[in-house]
């Protein structure tokens, strides 16, 4: 096994509640789980030449596949594990491409098993893998309920919650409870089932198949009894040329988030799309899409080993899909992107200004139209009526609520706020998107409130007071340098997007007024 450790290997990562990881060294050390640490269960096993042997999952009793290798790339994960003179490969390709939104905004991921024989001699393999219904439900013990449907030629699996809660709650440690499951095979390649998860283990490490009837006692409440949807592959004698199948891993949550109080759809179902076109779309597209991704992460993998060696290589590859599964990419009113993040073990914020903060150089490398669809909330919230300070908002709420600001008293009191933070943040997220992109014109109809910040910061930002900073685990804060920096930093900043707009008189207003800042020595201590 190589010797990259990643503390968390990601599996399917799409957005804060369609997350699953494996926190283990080895994928069959442990259950797979939500980025929270709850279970989110998938089991794998192989069966070879009548030998059952776990690819994934700490399920029972079973002997382990060897891991020798786990490979984490911006769009896959692929491990190899091997057992009795085969080796399979397992893929998990999420095709998170942050330039293409189309891609970027499906929830999707393929799971690919690649099996050949490693001795030169034939074998007798099946496959067989499952999801827990646990992934639709906040609690393990939320009742599920479950169906079958046919797309194309694809045999679909659904799990739902019982109970559909649609936006009805928010939170920091909290998983879905509402919308679908989906877990799609090509019918000719595998058998499917779903219901009870003993009554298909059983049979499958038995007998080596499948319950021949899906489980109509639905809604069990017994643990024992989870549902699962499952697939088998019955691969027959395989050699050395590889036999491959896929699986495909979706999920429709119907409504996204709720945006100053209207439900958005998620950014796939703007135009009308439907989870069967979701689900036939991806199977026709997989091999255009499993090349076009394993052309981008070699080329990505490429320019950051010239960058920064191979261990940096590893950890931005390693960040990828993290850092885009922190958001949820929907679509407003007006077909417009909304692209909000969750504030994770933190308090659950949905689009903090200072977590955009920090990882804006992701966007603007990659797709700076995805952060401006994080910034353009805060600037229209800042700008509605609601809003009363003179200073930026902190948040919109509590994910995935995004209502207006919960933190520090929200709406109603200065008292927890982070001015001088929130501002300096948001004027130099909105230039450095107006000098990636080359035009400022759209910040144009935010540039009173633009305007007001910049004033904020001359009036308050050089010696700020008693507040908040991004580090509000420490508490507040007077005379703190580093919101000073930022603030002069900020208002050099306004003066480029005036410059970038026309606006001479003011560029040189502000550009004198942040070097004046600057220059100025550093007040005396206990003053």
């Amino acid at each position: 096994m190589n010797s990259f450790r990643p503390p968390a290997v990601p599996l399917v990562a799409h957005d804060p509640y369609f997350s699953i990881w494996s926190f283990a060294d080895r994928l069959t050390d442990d259950t797979t789980r939500h980025w929270t640490g709850t279970s989110h269960a998938m089991l794998g096993l192989a069966r070879i030449d009548g030998k059952v042997y776990r690819l994934c999952g700490s399920h029972w009793r079973l002997p382990a596949m060897t891991q020798t290798s786990v490979v984490v790339l911006p769009t896959r994960t692929i491990y190899r594990m091997e057992a009795d003179g085969v080796q399979v490969t397992l893929t998990f390709l999420t095709p998170a491409l942050p330039h293409d939104l189309e891609w970027l905004g499906r929830p999707v991921t393929y799971l690919i098993f690649d099996v050949s024989s490693q001795d030169g001699q034939p074998h007798e393999v099946s496959l067989y893998w499952d999801m827990n219904a646990e992934v639709a439900v906040n609690h393990s013990e939320d009742v599920v309920v479950w169906s079958r449907f046919q797309v194309d030629d694809l045999a679909v699996l659904r799990c739902s919650s019982r109970d559909q809660r649609m936006l009805e709650r928010s939170g920091d440690n909290r998983r879905i409870d509402w919308g679908h499951a989906y877990f799609a095979v090509p019918e000719k390649t595998g058998k499917t089932y779903v219901g009870a998860a003993k009554m298909a283990r059983d049979l499958f490490v038995e007998e080596g198949v499948l319950p021949r009837r899906d489980d109509l006692e639905q809604m069990s409440e017994s643990p024992w009894c989870a549902p699962v949807m499952a697939v088998h592959f019955p691969l027959g004698r395989v050699g050395e040329e590889s036999v491959q199948r896929h699986v495909i891993l979706a999920y429709d949550d119907l409504y996204s988030l709720e945006y100053l109080h209207r439900r958005v759809r998620p950014w796939w179902r703007r135009n009308g799309m439907e989870v069967a076109d979701l689900l036939a779309e991806a199977e026709s597209a997989f091999p255009t899409i499993r090349s076009v991704c394993e052309e981008y992460d070699a080329a990505l993998m490429k320019r950051l080993r010239e960058a920064g060696g191979e261990k940096y290589a590893a950890l931005c590859a390693l960040a990828f899909r993290q850092c885009l599964a922190a958001h949820k990419l929907a679509a407003d009113h007006d077909g417009s992107p909304l692209y909000l993040s969750k504030e994770n073990f933190s308090n659950g914020c949905i689009a903090t200004v200072d977590v955009t903060y920090p990882s804006s150089p992701f966007f603007l490398a990659f797709n700076p139209k995805l952060l401006m669809a994080q910034l353009t909330p805060i600037l229209e919230y800042a700008r509605s009526g609601r809003w009363k300070f003179p200073f930026a908002p902190h948040d919109l709420g509590t994910y995935p609520l995004a209502n207006g600001q919960v933190y520090g008293g929200g709406e109603k009191t200065e008292k927890d706020q982070m001015p001088v933070e929130e501002c300096g943040n948001m004027l130099l997220l909105v230039a450095a998107v107006a000098i990636r992109e080359g035009t400022a014109k759209e910040m144009l109809r935010w540039w009173p409130l633009l305007q007001q910040w910049a004033g904020y910061l001359c009036e308050k930002g050089l010696d700020p007071e008693n507040q908040l900073c991004t580090d509000d685990f420490a508490g507040h804060l007077a005379h703190n340098t580093n919101l000073s920096l930022k603030a002069i930093l900020a208002i050099a900043a306004y003066a480029k997007l005036a410059g970038l707009v026309g606006k001479a008189d003011e560029a040189q207003q502000y550009r004198k007024t942040a070097e004046k800042m600057a220059s100025l020595p550093a007040p005396s201590p206990g003053n």
